[in-house]
């Protein structure tokens, strides 16, 4: 079966079977979502450095930390 199966449908299932899951199962399912979550937010926080970098707003970085640097090691 080639079916793409749309979110309204796959989510009643994937809660029957979440629900049926024994606790190995459900730790395991709970690290993959972990990583899932971890790769969207890396993408979208990828995507706004590159439209900062892309508009200068990342230009003075190396001066900030530069300025940051010295002001700890005075304090």
């Amino acid at each position: 079966m080639n079916a793409i199966l749309e979110a309204e449908k796959l989510r009643p299932d994937i809660i029957e079977r979440i629900n049926r899951m024994d606790d190995d199962s459900l730790l395991v399912l709970h690290r993959i979502l972990l990583t899932v979550e971890k790769e969207k937010l890396w993408r979208e926080l990828s995507a706004e450095a590159e439209e900062d970098r892309l508009s200068g707003k990342l230009d003075r970085l190396p001066q900030i930390i530069r300025e940051a640097r010295e002001e700890l090691r005075k304090g």
